[in-house]
């Protein structure tokens, strides 16, 4: 076995061996180092104000007002414009963010141990569906959701893993793929396991109106556990960075302007493509006229093997997001067997005689097959401030994957 196929045996085992596990809850401004008021995490790779696309604009005025920076979306864009706000990538804070990803200075995270590792990994709260600042919505509603979030929801989540402790994301995913979800577009089952989990230990540390505000927002939202399984995602894939020769990606993020990979042997460095546009069905009243090109860190979710990569698994999801039959959503995951080092040892799909979903994206294999990356994802109103307005299937650009290729075989020596 050549170097190269040696070091992404050792990436697959890393994969395989890791243990996501939600431990805590802990607020932006105590969990990452650096992080002030003026500073906004966001999805994707690097990018400038001025090339940011509608609903990242959008979602980044609402979280200015929501740190009471600003009072109205109008004083925060001569904020922003005045260039007082940071922007950095959440991936470079240890976190991850879904769609737009904001991330700030007083919003709660929920903190994720990979236990095989110890290393740590971010996410916020799902907000829920509809207009949510993920999807760039910006308005009142949105602000106070996430005040809520901020100061109910997060107290009670924490005093209740206080009494439980750590929650295996490990096997909450491995039993919700038996049941029908891929953890990026379905996560019903998923997110009806984690409450089934929490809520003993939340009814004893909440009482009153907000047990029942608490109640109603994790039986009430369908989406609540995709921001866990990111979090799982990124402590599962950081510690196969930096490994020589390896030639498997280690994250894909995408910022509605430009798509962008990263690859192991090749550290910290994104190798980006613009976004493509997902394809799938639209909530009624848009088309594909008003859809954004795709964005968020939630594509962390295929570099190890759900969403996408398991939609084998997921038969009810597939018209969602725009498949046609269910015998085109298990081709869907043979085909992403064609681009990855091997199989998952311990996330199985029934539907699919038990195999493990493929995991470790090889990127000689993607330009090698041309076969691309396929990932699940929700589609944002291009204009900021609407929402969502759709969701579907979006493959990654192979650009990315060309000029990643063409960095790893000059690191290697190879011509």
């Amino acid at each position: 076995m050549n170097p190269i196929d040696q070091a992404n045996q050792r990436a697959l085992e890393i994969i395989n061996n890791a243990e996501p596990e939600l431990i805590d809850v802990k607020y932006a401004k105590d969990a990452l180092p650096g992080m002030d008021q003026y500073t906004i995490g966001h999805a994707g790779p690097p990018i400038a104000w001025e090339e940011m696309c509608g609903p990242l604009k959008g979602a980044i005025l609402g979280a200015v007002v929501y740190e009471g920076l600003a009072d109205t979306l109008t004083d925060a864009e001569k904020i922003v414009e005045a260039g007082k706000i940071k922007f950095v990538p959440n991936h470079s804070l240890g976190c991850v963010g879904p769609m737009t990803g904001m991330i700030t200075y007083s919003m709660p995270l929920c903190e994720v141990r990979n236990k095989t590792y110890g290393n740590l990994a971010y996410s916020t709260f799902n907000e829920g569906l509809g207009k949510v600042m993920r999807f760039g919505a910006n308005d009142e509603s949105v602000i106070a959701r996430l005040k809520w979030l901020e100061s109910v929801l997060a107290a009670a989540v924490k005093k209740a893993l206080a009494i439980s402790g750590p929650i295996s994301l490990k096997v909450i995913i491995a039993k919700a793929l038996s049941m029908g979800d891929e953890m990026h577009q379905r996560n019903i089952a998923a997110s009806s396991l984690f409450v089934r989990t929490l809520m003993p230990y939340l009814v004893r540390v909440t009482q009153g109106d907000d047990l029942i505000a608490i109640t109603e927002y994790l039986t009430g939202n369908d989406q609540l556990f995709l921001n866990f399984a990111m979090a799982a995602g990124k402590a599962t894939m950081d510690p196969v960075k930096n490994i020589p020769h390896s030639s498997v990606v280690t994250a894909m993020s995408r910022n509605g302007t430009n798509f962008a990979i990263k690859v192991s042997a090749l550290g910290e460095r994104w190798f980006e493509a613009p976004c493509l546009t997902p394809k799938g069905l639209y909530f009624p009243g848009y088309s594909e006229a008003d859809a954004n090109p795709d964005m968020g860190d939630s594509a962390i979710c295929e570099t190890f093997g759900i969403g996408g990569f398991a939609m084998g698994s997921a038969p009810a999801v597939v018209r969602f997001v725009g498949a046609e039959s269910v015998g085109q959503a298990a081709e869907y995951t043979r085909e992403m067997g064609e681009i990855t080092v091997g199989a998952s040892s311990s996330y199985t799909m029934p539907a699919m005689d038990f195999a493990g979903v493929p995991t470790a994206i090889d990127i000689r294999k993607v330009v090698e097959t041309g076969i691309l990356p396929a990932i699940n994802t929700g589609m944002a109103h291009k204009k900021p401030g609407v929402g969502q307005v759709g969701a579907g299937i979006v493959r990654a650009p192979l650009g990315c994957f060309t000029e990643a290729l063409y960095a790893f075989a000059e690191n290697e020596g190879i011509e």
